[in-house]
């Protein structure tokens, strides 16, 4: 059998599993979850050690925070809310007949099985994480982990069959042919986590089967620094966020717009907090790698485009070492200055170390420059002016949005996380998550016979104005 044979066989094993079982009930539900949270905490170090291997340099640390301790909420709030987002909700039913006994709701029921392909990035956090709400929703799953991370696609694989029914669970592992392969299956929902351009692909191939998608991408992720700002903490905020992975996260602050009496005291600050976390690079554990040659390519052309057209390039190197000469894709964090609308670096996702630094006078700049770009994943505003703050974000539109901080809206238990349009469809995590992987199936239970007469008004033959009897029913 090739890769869409074998895979499309599972599928079908998977199809026929759920007819026969019917939805799975709140305790499966559960064990499902909690299976999750076992393998996890069993194989953490498993995990940190692979995503270090992968990498080249991956910060063992950061990966324990991202990789592990970072999923088991969600997994706690699943478990503990999955009975009753599962309550069947009660409308109300039309006038006169809900008074006379006629019922409406909705009931969640699993979409069946559901296609993910995640990406290298965070390569556990982003399997897991959506598995959280398709499990809780009581989906199957078919996983496809990414080729660039192997290490830890093939412990992702190893672990979760032995966890897991291929029935529940089932994983290949494969380069693009078995993604593209994957793809065409007729999944009842595809997630697919990772860049545009290879999101276009996969929702052209799934329409083909008019399998609906969730796409979760990313963009240019704006940061917003008013002058009410504090400079220290806020560059300290940022700069976490910007060199957590080396920047290769979707939600990274893709480039900062600061006031332009504060542009200079934000640098300063910005190169005193990398200097405090990283007071050396290229050696350093905890700094992070770029993933692959290619991408170590990419960045450095985007520094070369920058420079080629005018901009300032300035390495944040505490230590001043030499990053010519390294055994592994390190680029210490960057800060780029004087930029124009027609360099790469601002029109592409960055997904690295780099940062570009604006400067605004007026809000409204800060504002136009947004939405002259696609609408983000994430925007980010740091300062004291609720006006201010008010007035960006009610004339600019992204998945989600952290104020005085970076990235941390995506980890609150409570809210969904998505973008909206070219940063993703869809939605995962807690309640909103749980509806994305359910059907919402819609029930009516008609009034008891001895009601009958009441639709002698509506039927042939017709008597008089059927419009006179419309009009009492539509009040």
């Amino acid at each position: 059998m090739n890769d869409y044979e074998n895979m499309n066989k599972v599928l079908n094993d998977q199809k026929e599993y759920f007819i026969k079982n019917g939805s799975p009930s709140i305790e499966l539900r559960i064990d499902r979850l909690e299976r999750l949270r076992t393998l996890i905490m069993d194989n953490r170090n498993d995990f940190v050690e692979a995503l270090n291997t992968d990498f080249g340099v991956r910060s063992k640390n950061a990966s324990m925070l991202s990789d592990v301790y970072g999923i088991l909420p969600a997994i706690t709030h699943a478990v503990k809310n999955v009975k009753k987002w599962n309550k069947i909700e009660k409308k109300s039913s039309n006038f006169p007949f809900g008074l006379i006994g006629a019922k409406s709701y909705i009931k969640y029921e699993p979409l069946g099985t559901v296609g993910m392909i995640s990406p290298w990035n965070f390569p556990v956090n982003l399997a897991f994480m959506p598995l959280v709400c398709i499990f809780a929703a009581g989906n199957q799953v078919m996983h496809k982990p990414s080729e660039h991370t192997p290490l830890t696609a093939s412990l992702l694989k190893d672990l979760c069959d032995k966890a897991y029914d291929q029935n529940e669970f089932a994983t290949f592992l494969g380069g693009p042919e078995v993604g593209a392969a994957f793809t065409q299956l007729q999944f009842d929902h595809l997630i697919y986590t990772g860049g545009n351009v290879v999101a276009k692909h996969v929702y052209n191939s799934a329409s083909k089967n008019l399998v609906p998608c969730t796409l979760e991408l990313g963009g240019k992720s704006p940061v917003i620094v008013s002058k009410t700002a504090d400079m220290k903490t806020t560059a300290k905020r940022i700069m976490f966020g910007k060199t957590l992975n080396a920047g290769q996260i979707c939600l990274a602050p893709d480039y900062v717009v600061v006031h332009k009496d504060k542009k200079d005291e934000f640098i300063k600050e910005t190169k005193e907090a990398v200097s405090e976390y990283y007071p050396n690079i290229k050696n350093n554990d905890d700094y992070t790698s770029i993933i692959n040659q290619a991408h170590y390519e990419r960045l450095n052309d985007l520094l070369d485009d920058a420079i080629q057209k005018g901009a300032n390039v300035e390495p944040i190197n505490p230590s001043g070492e030499d990053f010519s000469q390294q055994e592994f894709y390190k680029i210490p964090p960057t800060i780029v200055t004087n930029t124009t609308d027609d360099m790469k670096i601002m029109q592409e996702e960055i997904f690295g170390p780099l940062l570009p630094v604006l400067e605004y006078e007026e809000i409204d700049e800060a504002t136009d420059l947004i939405n002259s770009k696609d609408k983000p994943l994430g925007l980010y505003y740091f300062g004291q002016n609720k006006s201010e703050e008010d007035n960006l974000l009610n004339k600019t539109s992204s998945g989600g949005v952290t104020v005085n901080n970076v990235i941390s809206h995506l980890q609150q238990s409570e809210l969904s996380f998505g973008g909206v349009g070219a940063s993703g469809i869809g939605r995962y995590k807690s309640f909103e998550g749980f509806k994305n992987f359910s059907n919402p199936r819609a029930y009516y239970k008609e009034v008891s016979s001895r009601f009958d007469k009441l639709f002698d008004g509506v039927r042939p033959p017709y008597k008089g104005n059927i419009e006179k009897i419309l009009k009492q029913l539509m009040k």
